[in-house]
């Protein structure tokens, strides 16, 4: 499934987990991150962060604060808050 071809309306929990760790992977340049990959760790900054919110907000259509990435740093754990937050579950 491509980034692109996804809305809020077909995300899945799981969708939304791989969803995010495509986002990752792209904007922190590492193909090997996983769903439990620290954004800290892997090197995650400010930039960064609102980097992956804004690619979040284009893709769902709706307003995700950059805060739920530093608060919730792995896509696995950002994926949980932003489902239960928009109703992509």
């Amino acid at each position: 499934m491509t980034p692109n071809a996804t809305t809020a309306a077909t995300i899945a929990p799981t969708a939304t987990v791989d969803l995010l760790v495509g986002i990752f992977q792209d904007v922190l340049r590492l193909p090997e991150l996983t769903a439990e990959t620290d954004f800290y760790e892997a090197g995650g900054d400010s930039l960064t962060a609102f980097q992956i919110t804004g690619r979040l907000q284009e893709l769902l259509g709706a307003d995700v604060p950059v805060s739920l990435v530093f608060a919730y740093p792995t896509p696995r754990e950002l994926a949980e808050v932003v489902d239960a937050d928009h109703g992509t579950a």
